[in-house]
């Protein structure tokens, strides 16, 4: 895609940021370079690009090069950063940094911003709002397609074959599904609901496989032969739940490559309002904290679908070991996803790698990079990331 300049996107979303309710807001606010320095002194993070002024500072813990980077470019001018080298933002961060717009620079002020803070500054600053929150801002529904203050799940089926695009553009706003506060509730999670929920599950199964398994009843292929089946001693149970771990990461790459971003027909409502259900909703807010794990009621209903599956195949015993292992497997999915999302993995590290390589996957390559907790199945299905897309280390 053919990146847009910041000063075109600027002018896109100075537009949109001018309507508000039923008409026009005043002009935008101007801000001095002393007063950009003293809020930065108090600890804002307002960068600007040429000369609009955009507050950051609720958005420095999720950046996914590292709070420290945005924390350095503070009160400065980021035109360059954003053009790269070494990374050149996409269409998307360009989007995504139109929401945290809050004014303009007096002319000359971003060319010249003070070294030293003015105590003046700083008092004027203190006495005006210190972030302006992007999530609630309004929005032209001619421009943004929905009613942000309707439930989504029944407006996206009418979006049709602008549905695609709109939901790989992603927002940082709270999203509402259901008009019921119940099922409301039912459809968010906080993240350590599911190790609460599903780690004493875990733990019994493990200890029910291993004891049935001690008994020495079990046989592989008993249903077939009796005189060549393969008696499973209690010590190839660890063998056992590593293998259910290693097939529930080639489950989770095929769930989500090809449900979870299939692409619905623009003309069937039904199936638009089921992807935005199951994933097109993470896509469209990925930083909405209470959607980034699987809620426990639905999870339940397909957890229980995978073990009747088990059951078909393998014998009991060993059926539950695989199971259990693949449970494993899932909560450490659910517990990555929501880290590469919220932490602040050490630069350099795995973690750092694998968090930038699934932001990529929001910002810039929906079609690539399904992994989540690895990124293992990605090479034998060819649609791995381009590393030359990534900014190189320093």
């Amino acid at each position: 895609m053919q990146m847009r300049r910041c000063g075109q996107s600027a002018a896109r979303g100075q537009r949109c940021g001018q309507r508000a309710g039923s008409g026009a807001m005043a002009a935008p606010r101007s801000f001095s370079a002393a007063e950009v320095r003293a809020r930065c002194a108090q600890g804002a993070c307002l960068v600007s690009c040429r000369r609009r002024l955009y507050d950051l500072s609720g958005f420095v813990r999720l950046h996914p090069g590292g709070e420290q980077l945005l924390r350095r470019r503070a009160g400065t001018d980021v035109s360059a950063a954003l053009d790269g080298p070494p990374h050149r933002h996409s269409a998307n961060a360009r989007r995504w940094l139109e929401q945290y717009y809050v004014g303009e620079m007096e002319p000359g002020g971003e060319q010249s911003l003070p070294e030293s803070v003015d105590e003046k500054a700083v008092d004027a600053a203190a006495q005006s709002p210190a972030q302006m929150d992007p999530r609630y801002k309004t929005v032209d529904v001619e421009t943004d397609l929905v009613d942000w203050q309707k439930p989504l799940l029944w407006q996206v089926g009418y979006l049709g074959e602008k549905y695609d695009e709109w939901v790989h553009q992603p927002v940082d706003r709270p999203i509402r599904l259901f008009h019921s506060d119940f099922l409301e509730s039912l459809s968010k999670t906080a993240w350590y609901v599911v190790f609460i929920v599903w780690a004493p599950v875990v733990l019994y199964l493990s200890w029910v496989s291993y004891t049935s398994l001690a008994q020495g009843n079990t046989r592989l292929f008993s249903s077939f032969t009796t005189e060549y089946s393969i008696p499973v001693h209690k010590y190839f149970f660890p063998f056992i739940f590593l293998l259910g771990m290693f097939l529930w990461s080639l489950l989770e790459y095929l769930i989500h490559r090809f449900v979870f971003h299939m692409k619905p027909p623009a003309s069937n409502y039904y199936l638009i309002t089921l992807h935005f259900l199951l994933h097109g909703q993470h896509h469209k807010s990925p930083f909405d904290s209470s959607r980034l794990v699987f809620p426990p009621v639905p999870a339940s209903l397909v957890i229980g679908f995978f073990y009747g599956v088990l059951r078909l195949l393998l014998p009991e015993v060993l059926g539950l070991s695989v199971f259990v292992g693949g449970l494993c497997g899932y909560i450490i999915y659910d517990m990555m996803h929501y880290y590469l999302h919220y932490g602040s993995p050490k630069k350099g590290t795995y973690l750092y790698g694998l968090k930038a390589y699934h932001v990529k996957h929001h910002f810039e390559h929906q079609k690539a990079g399904f992994g989540i907790s690895t990124r293992f199945w990605d090479h034998p299905f060819r649609t791995l990331i381009p590393e030359e897309t990534f900014e190189k280390e320093d």
